[in-house]
């Protein structure tokens, strides 16, 4: 029995759960994959969107600019990179100059902070790889990035250290209102809550419809991404955006905090809701929008290409909120751009939701803090050292590219709620992330998190479930 159970593990539900964690509740994630931040939030440009871009009144406007406040705080507090680097949405024409203000208009009635029109003139002092085209640029000082992975780990890490209960590999199948109390069917067990928090990301729409008659339907709306190497982390300083259309924000190319360079999203609608493969398509037309923008792109210093999916609800808004017709069904659904810019917001307001019906004490031995992996490649050189001294598996390079050690690796595995795979290890620590995309590192780390986990090799997996990488007998 719970009084609040939260479906998804992604970047919402675990902001969610660790203003949850302020409480003295009992609060529980269920999760159908296998460790956080296996959705959409895996896989995503990265960006704390300054706010302009929304339309002025919904509740995107109010929680990006809510959030992006809120994120660099939040990075100190619970130790994940943050660069506030800033953003500039291009204006290729002349024709196009009236879209470029309205623009503005409409960031200042969100209340985004600094915002400014520059000439191409200023553009191109600002980015000399823009395009020669380019007549002005909406300029946004407060945009920044951020890592999506270490951001949705921070929050569950600092949740689970708050009393929040995590079930992995945890797939609803039914959910019930059986009078006070939910009764939602997981596996083969039946948890029972008096809330029940729907953070489902594509699969929001499924959850929402098991117990509501006012129906919601999600489509998942698959973006391409290119991945450059380091060598490249310089060709722009700012996040360049086209001017929005239909679908979004359009093709960015953005530094990310780790020194790469990032290129994409497509915006394809498609019916698979784990559809993450790209396609040539995909990757052509990233190139092609890109490339209007920033003259001699290095596209040949990409190391790789992925896709995520983005929960595109059909009134193309956020819904979050108690269920019309179903009391204690708390919606956190339709969460796309801006929605990770959004997280920290959409935590503060869920959980003055959940306040306002419960009545909760404050949980006054909250821990509002979180140190992260130690990275001795931050460290100075004596710091270092004796780091070393004391712990020689630091002193151990595992993954070359990244120059990530042994002894992060073993602490990504030991940490509250730590990594079980190849993905988990990778996303808290970067082994794999690099120029070889953990071509060298794979078969040392798989042996660490076996010993580690007293795991057979023949177990182990790249991301849960049954992506085996090894087949044979074991000894």
């Amino acid at each position: 029995m719970y009084d609040i159970l939260i479906i998804g593990a992604g970047v919402s539900g675990c902001a969610v759960a660790r203003e949850l964690g302020r409480y003295n509740l009992r609060t529980a994630v269920i999760e159908k994959c296998e460790d956080v931040c296996c959705g959409t939030t895996k896989a995503n440009s990265a960006i704390a969107h300054a706010g302009f871009d929304a339309k002025a009144g919904t509740l995107k406007a109010k929680l990006n600019v809510r959030g992006s406040e809120m994120m660099e705080q939040l990075s100190k507090d619970l130790d994940f990179p943050y660069r506030r680097i800033g953003s500039l949405v291009l204006c290729l024409s002349e024709e196009d100059r009236g879209k470029l203000e309205d623009l503005y208009e409409n960031g200042i009635k969100n209340g985004v902070r600094e915002l400014k029109i520059l000439t191409g003139d200023e553009v191109r002092k600002l980015e000399p790889n823009i395009s020669d085209e380019c007549v002005g640029a909406l300029y946004a000082p407060t945009s920044a990035i951020i890592c999506p992975f270490e951001l949705n780990i921070a929050l569950a890490e600092n949740a689970y250290e708050n009393h929040v209960e995590f079930f992995f590999d945890t797939e609803v199948m039914d959910i019930r209102k059986n009078g006070e109390y939910f009764e939602v069917s997981a596996n083969d067990t039946v948890f029972r809550s008096k809330i029940v928090i729907n953070a489902a990301g594509v699969y929001a729409d499924k959850i929402h419809n098991m117990v509501s008659g006012e129906k919601i339907n999600i489509t998942p709306r698959r973006g391409d991404y290119l991945l450059l190497d380091k060598t490249s982390g310089d060709t722009v300083s700012h996040t360049i955006f086209s001017l929005p259309g239909a679908k979004g924000k359009g093709v960015l190319t953005s530094p990310t905090v780790h020194g790469n360079l990032i290129i994409g999203p497509t915006a394809f609608d498609v019916e698979d809701r784990e559809g993450t493969n790209t396609t040539l398509e995909g990757i052509e037309d990233i190139k092609q929008k890109a490339g209007k923008n920033i003259k001699d792109l290095p596209l040949k210093t990409v190391i790789t290409s992925f896709a995520g999916l983005r929960a595109h609800e059909d009134g193309g808004e956020f819904i979050i909120g108690e269920a019309n017709d179903c009391k204690g069904f708390i919606d956190v659904a339709g969460i796309e751009s801006p929605g990770l810019s959004s997280a920290p917001a959409i935590g503060e307001m869920v959980a003055g939701i959940v306040r306002d019906i419960l009545n909760p004490e404050e949980n006054k031995d909250f821990k509002a803090m979180r140190k992260g992996i130690v990275k001795p490649g931050m460290l100075s050189f004596e710091e270092r050292q004796e780091l070393i001294k004391a712990r020689p598996e630091y002193g151990n390079i595992i993954c070359r590219c990244e120059m990530v050690s042994e002894g992060e690796i073993i602490d990504a595995i030991r940490r509250p709620l730590g990594a079980k795979s190849l993905d988990g290890v990778k996303r808290r620590t970067r082994a794999g992330m690099g120029r070889c995309q953990a071509g060298f590192c794979s078969p040392r780390t798989m042996e660490i998190i076996s010993r580690e986990l007293e795991k057979d090799m023949l177990d182990i997996t790249k991301s849960g479930g049954d992506s085996k990488l090894l087949v044979g007998k074991s000894k």
